[in-house]
């Protein structure tokens, strides 16, 4: 049995290229989101796996990174972290070939070397890093502020 469970739900109706979708989460934070061809591959108003996706692991990640610098001493943490979910065509279709995170930290008493070590701990201990090891080109930029 699973120490942690999650769910998340997808609703969709007609096709690809007309249809459309809403996606929503078990504690309600997202709730009947909108989602179609538009929003994914194009930029319409609306959300998108992708983006869903680049959201999960910036949050996964620079959680991790958050233990591993209070586990090593430093407090006065702020850290803001981008990640880009890139996709590329695939034979038929498509596939996420990287994700790119960029991580701004402030943080006492640390140095851009001893950040980077930290960032780079973050990025191979982080869940959804792992889950992306071997199948999606993760990459990881650290800048102290």
């Amino acid at each position: 049995m699973a120490d942690i469970s999650r769910k998340a739900s997808a609703h969709w109706q007609g096709d690809l290229i007309n249809g459309k979708g809403t996606v929503a989460t078990e504690s309600g934070v997202l709730k009947d989101a909108q989602y179609s061809f538009k929003t994914r591959f194009e930029h319409g108003a609306g959300t998108n796996p992708e983006e869903l996706l680049a959201s999960a692991h910036a949050g996964c990640f620079t959680m991790q990174l958050s233990a591993l610098l209070a586990n090593h001493g430093h407090t006065g943490v702020d850290l803001n972290t981008e990640a880009t979910c890139e996709m590329e065509k695939d034979g038929a279709g498509f596939k996420i070939s990287a994700m790119r995170l960029v991580v701004r930290g402030k943080v006492t008493g640390s140095s851009q070397e001893d950040f980077e070590e930290h960032v780079k701990q973050a990025a191979e201990m982080c869940p959804l890093s792992k889950i992306m090891a071997g199948n999606v080109n993760v990459t990881h930029e650290a800048i102290l502020e």
